[in-house]
């Protein structure tokens, strides 16, 4: 069960990185829309753009529904919210990391304060 959430979650990081497949996932996010009209803002082959939606099928992200010649696609969101889930994860983790960090940095430079003046009123017998 592991495994294939993380396959999931790697096949969800490895489409959203590319910036069409972005792009195709903005716009799916106002609603379904035919392949043609996916398309329509990017200078690329049709062949092009369906690499990019099987991608994005694989990745769970999409799910096409044909009418006669026409394939409609629409935004899955559950491999969002999965990414997502694992990302604020992640970042909890990081943002601990990054206060005990300034912690001690607070601290070390605390401390380098601390011996200059030290330093000065030993050099200076007048303060």
């Amino acid at each position: 069960m592991v495994n294939q959430q993380q396959d999931d979650l790697s096949s969800a990081f490895h489409a959203l990185a590319d910036p069409t497949r972005r792009a195709i996932l903005a716009r799916l996010a106002a609603g379904e829309a035919p392949v043609g009209e996916l398309a329509r803002p990017f200078a690329m082959s049709a062949p092009a753009i369906t690499k990019h939606l099987k991608v994005l099928e694989r990745a769970g992200l999409i799910r096409r529904r044909v009418e006669g010649r026409v394939h409609h696609c629409r935004l899955e969101a559950g491999p969002l919210s999965q990414a997502q889930g694992w990302i604020e994860e992640h970042r909890a983790i990081w943002e601990r990391q990054f206060d005990r960090l300034a912690r001690y940095l607070e601290r070390t430079a605390d401390d380098d304060k601390t011996k200059r003046n030290d330093t000065i009123s030993e050099e200076d017998p007048s303060s």
